[in-house]
């Protein structure tokens, strides 16, 4: 139920009309990217998953060794999949696998809550056919050589005769680095829990992951048992590419080759200056921080530049993601929110995630607005002087569904010259409903 604090955040719409007049939104037509991928067929990833663990090197793992396994709280695409074709591939090595979930503060920074994570992307122990153990207790292992940074890990992975996170591979939400979002970062932070998550975080203020990551994985694959990692690449339209498995050996310079191959492949935005993206939905399956910001632009902690393209001026975001279980983490890249959103929003998991990452801008909750017209007319509104047909207005239904999207006429016209996007539909009035949008996201399989 709202509560009276939440209900006095809102602007009306009323307030929106009185100060911005009763103003027309452009029309609107459907867009599409024109993408070439190929995915893995989806009845080979567990056989894929499995067959990646052949390629880890197993030397010195007892036999019938305990094998720890990471699992993130990240929305990849076949993660029940993979995680349990990569404990079939423990199995049929001859060892006894277990998961662990290595994610930091997520799911409120208690083993329950990661658990439930886990649980909410079908991981649980009779789905992927071995033990889940969840704790938020950490053992400290060491410390960098040159700094003393010290180098916490999950109290039971620390104990286990292997260890094998498995993760995906791609452009990271905060930094830019030869590595970035993967089993590198799983192994520092991931595994680190709360504890070292946040010390991660803070060290970072100073010292930047880029830097960071590196000497930390070093120092966690000298003193632990880690026998590799299982490396997912996705494409444009969030399908499965490359599940690889890939030696400790290889955790910086293959996981760097990787990681161009992210970059080649991730979906973006197709025009880079925008005045308004209302997106249909944030949340942390989408993205660690809510709106990817590599497609947003909006790199909000303050020690690191922001990307130099796309530029948006106002974006307008309508919701939060079930699954996101009310951590709104990267909310403050947001102009303006639906009322919605708010209302899902829930603070105290929000600002842990924050101050765990050290990226306190990110829980700022912006101006909150009673209906979608409300939005979009305060983000129009504040853009500059434009002609209706010059405004260059952009609805994508999240930072991760990039494929087809709902485009102002200044920008369909664009869209016809360009090999690299074809027009679906021609621009057309856009219909609200108590002031909220009628028509459904624009990847929405029932969009014409």
């Amino acid at each position: 139920m709202e509560s009276d604090r939440d209900a006095s955040r809102i602007v009306p719409e009323e307030t929106i009309r009185d100060i911005c007049g009763d103003r027309d939104v452009p029309e609107l037509g459907t867009i599409e990217q024109v993408w070439d991928p190929d995915p893995i067929p989806p009845d080979e990833i567990e056989s894929r998953a499995a067959e990646a663990v052949t390629d880890l090197t197993w030397d010195g793992v007892p036999d019938g060794g305990e094998v720890a396994i990471g699992v993130g709280s990240r929305g990849i695409a076949n993660l029940e999949a993979i995680v349990r074709g990569t404990v079939d591939g423990v199995l049929e090595a001859g060892y006894d696998p277990f998961i662990f979930p290595a994610m930091g503060s997520h799911g409120g920074a208690t083993a329950e809550g990661q658990r439930e994570v886990l649980e909410s992307y079908g991981i649980t122990a009779s789905s992927v056919g071995c033990a889940i153990r969840a704790t938020m207790d950490v053992e400290r292992i060491g410390e960098t050589p040159d700094r003393g940074v010290p180098v916490y890990v999950d109290a039971n992975a620390v104990t286990a005769d292997a260890i094998l996170p498995i993760n995906r591979v791609k452009p990271h939400t905060m930094f830019a680095g030869d590595v970035e979002s993967g089993l590198s970062k799983m192994l520092v932070i991931g595994m680190g829990k709360q504890p070292g998550a946040k010390m991660a975080h803070e060290w970072a203020l100073d010292w930047s992951f880029r830097n960071m990551i590196p000497e930390i994985t070093k120092r966690i694959i000298e003193d632990l048992p880690v026998v590799g990692g299982v490396a997912i690449v996705e494409d444009q339209l969030d399908d499965t590419a490359v599940i690889e498995g890939v030696p400790a050996s290889g955790f910086l310079g293959r996981e760097a080759e990787l990681l161009e191959t992210a970059y080649e492949l991730m979906p973006q935005l197709p025009f880079d200056d925008i005045d308004v993206v209302v997106f249909d939905r944030m949340g942390k399956e989408i993205s660690g921080a809510g709106m990817d910001t590599n497609v947003t632009g909006r790199l909000l902690p303050f020690n690191e530049p922001s990307p130099e393209k796309p530029f948006i001026r106002r974006i307008y975001t309508r919701s939060l993601t079930e699954a996101s279980h009310g951590n709104a983490t990267g909310v403050g890249q947001a102009d303006f929110i639906h009322a919605d959103l708010l209302a899902d929003l829930a603070v105290e998991d929000t600002v842990i995630n924050t101050v765990t990452a050290g990226s306190v801008e990110n829980a700022r909750i912006p101006a909150t607005v009673e209906t979608d017209w409300a939005g979009i007319v305060a983000s129009l509104s504040t853009v500059g002087v434009r002609e209706p047909g010059e405004l260059r207005l952009l609805r994508a239904t999240d930072t991760m569904n990039l494929k087809r999207l709902y485009a102002s006429e200044a920008l369909l016209a664009e869209a016809r010259d360009r090999d690299d996007l074809r027009v679906v539909s021609p621009a057309e009035p856009v219909e609200f409903r108590d002031g909220d949008l009628v028509a459904p996201s624009p990847t929405d399989p029932g969009t014409h």
